[in-house]
C-alpha cells in the first residue's frame, strides 16, 4: 500500500521515532524502504517525520470529512446569493509500532490507511 495513492479522506501522516532506539528499528526500516514510493505516488501529501531520542515509535493519521459550515463561498442562483460554509472536521488515529519488524509495521500502516475510506 505504501506506493499507492492515499484516499482523499486521509489528510496527513505524522511519524515519530527514536533515531537510535532498538525499539524503533522496524519503523526506521519501513520509512527508509517505503517513503520514496509514498512521496512519488502522493507528491503534495503531508508526511511529517519527527526523530527524537527515546520517543515511542508511532504513526498518527489525520482523517478529514467535510461539513457545510465554515469556509464561506458564494454561489449565485437566480440572482440570489447562497452562502456555503465548508470546514474540514477530522479525527486522528494513532498506532504504536514499538519493537516490531518492518513487515509488521507495513501491515499496521496499511490497516491504518485503509480506515480512510
Amino acid at each position: 500500500m505504501s506506493g499507492r495513492i492515499f484516499p482523499k479522506s486521509l489528510k496527513e501522516l505524522r511519524i515519530h521515532f527514536s533515531q537510535n532506539s532498538p525499539a524503533s528499528r522496524g519503523l526506521r526500516d519501513f520509512i527508509i524502504k517505503a517513503y520514496p514510493e509514498m512521496k512519488k505516488s502522493n507528491p503534495g501529501f503531508p508526511i511529517l517525520i519527527r526523530e527524537a531520542s527515546g520517543v515511542e515509535s508511532r504513526i498518527i493519521a489525520r482523517f478529514g470529512t467535510y461539513n457545510l459550515r465554515a469556509l464561506k463561498k458564494k454561489m449565485y442562483f437566480l440572482a440570489h446569493s447562497i452562502n456555503l460554509f465548508i470546514v474540514a472536521q477530522g479525527q486522528e488515529r494513532k498506532i504504536v509500532v514499538d519493537s516490531i519488524g518492518a513487515s509488521d509495521v507495513e501491515q499496521k500502516f496499511n490497516a491504518l490507511v485503509s480506515e480512510a475510506k
